[in-house]
């Protein structure tokens, strides 16, 4: 049976666990793969983190309209792949096909907002909020993220946070 490997770094690796739970299909029993735990206690979600710090140090540097570029991609790859990542959603999730689809144009909607950012991430700057005292905002990004989504909007929740903050991520 499949064990399920964790994305670190750039790479596909193994966990560090060794206790796994199976991935069951809803719809009839069928597992369909083993998953790790990935206790935190072996490294294995302090190494995603330390991965995503390392590589934030170097990406806030890179100017905002190179840091969209990956969303174009991502955006492209989720449309032309939808309906085979639907399929997958259905079968870890049991939701129906049509279902599955609809989540998914929510994410790649969310892609499309997050494209945006260059627009979003524009300074303010307000004259006499009080007597004497002008203020300004800079928009920059601040460190990496997380979101462990529920099993039953895998993409959408997810992409409610994967692509907004436009630094590494690890989900």
């Amino acid at each position: 049976m499949k064990v399920l490997q964790n994305y670190i770094n750039g790479a596909w690796v193994s966990s560090q666990c060794s206790s796994t739970k199976p991935v069951v299909n809803p719809a009839n029993g069928e597992v369909l793969a083993q998953v790790p735990y990935g206790d935190a206690t072996i490294q294995d979600v302090a190494s995603a983190v330390a991965a995503a710090q390392a590589a934030y140090e170097e990406w806030k540097r890179v100017p905002v309209l190179r840091r969209i570029q990956p969303l174009y991609k991502l955006k492209q790859l989720l449309e032309e792949n939808t309906d085979e990542i639907a399929r997958l959603i259905t079968l870890e999730c049991g939701k129906t096909l049509a279902e599955s689809k609809g989540e998914l144009q929510r994410a790649i909607e969310n892609v499309e907002v997050a494209c945006g950012a260059p627009m979003l991430m524009q300074s303010e700057f307000l004259e006499n909020i009080a007597s004497g005292i002008d203020e300004y905002m800079i928009r920059q990004p601040l460190g990496v993220t997380a979101c462990i989504a529920p099993f039953n909007f895998p993409a959408m929740i997810s992409f409610w946070f994967y692509p907004m903050p436009l630094p590494p991520a690890i989900a």
